[in-house]
C-alpha cells in the first residue's frame, strides 16, 4: 500500500483548504513533532472526532452511521473530497488580528460540533469512547464503497437531532432514525 507522508506543518492547511486554526486542535496529535504523519491515519482521526462529538451519546450504532454520513458526502460531489474537508466544511471570517487567518463562523458548520466555540479535546474519561469511534471510523474509512462495510444508512448525507426541525429537512428523503439523530438522503 503506497502511504503519503506529510509534515506535520502542512496537515491543518491541507484538511481544510486554509490557515484556519481556532478550533483545530483536534487535528494534529499532541506528539505529531515527533514522525511524519500518514493522511490516511489523519482523515481516520477526523472521522474519529467527528463520530465521536457528533454521537458519543448515542448507541454505537448512530457513532457507526454518523462515520457513514461522512463518508457519503466524501463520494458526493456536493461535498469536499476529504474526510477532514467534510468534517470542517462551513463558512469563514477572518481574524480580527491577522486577516489571512480564518476562522468558522460560530454554529454555522456543516456538523455543529466544530465551530461551537467550544475546545475540540476529548476529556481523558471519554477515551474510551474515542477509542470505539476511531476503531469504527478506520473500518469505515478503508471500507466504505466495498462488501467490508454495509452502508446502514442507505446512502444518507445529512441528520440532525430529534428535538429539531431544519429547514432542509423538507427537502430530503427520511431514511432511518437511531438514537436521537434522523439521518436523510436527497432526493434525487
Amino acid at each position: 500500500m503506497f502511504k503519503t507522508l506529510i509534515p506535520v506543518a502542512l496537515i491543518s492547511a491541507l484538511a481544510i483548504g486554509n490557515a484556519h486554526s481556532q478550533t483545530t486542535d483536534f487535528l494534529i496529535p499532541e506528539d505529531a513533532e515527533n514522525y511524519s504523519y500518514n493522511f490516511r491515519d489523519h482523515e481516520v482521526h477526523c472521522m474519529a472526532m467527528n463520530m465521536y462529538w457528533e454521537a458519543r451519546n448515542q448507541p454505537v450504532r448512530g457513532m457507526i452511521a454518523v462515520g457513514l454520513v461522512t463518508m457519503n458526502r466524501v463520494a458526493d460531489n456536493r461535498y469536499p473530497e476529504t474526510v477532514c474537508g467534510v468534517v470542517t466544511q462551513g463558512p469563514t471570517r477572518p481574524s480580527w488580528k491577522n486577516p489571512e487567518v480564518r476562522y468558522p463562523v460560530r454554529n454555522r458548520c456543516q456538523f455543529s460540533w466544530y465551530c461551537d466555540g467550544k475546545s475540540d479535546k476529548v476529556p481523558k474519561v471519554d477515551m474510551d469512547i474515542y477509542d470505539i469511534a476511531r476503531a469504527f471510523a478506520y473500518k469505515i474509512y478503508y471500507g466504505h464503497g466495498t462488501a467490508m462495510v454495509e452502508d446502514i444508512t442507505h446512502g444518507a448525507t445529512h441528520y440532525h437531532a430529534d428535538y429539531v426541525t431544519p429547514a432542509w429537512a423538507e427537502t430530503k428523503k427520511r431514511v432511518l432514525k437511531i438514537g436521537r439523530h434522523i439521518f436523510y438522503k436527497w432526493i434525487n
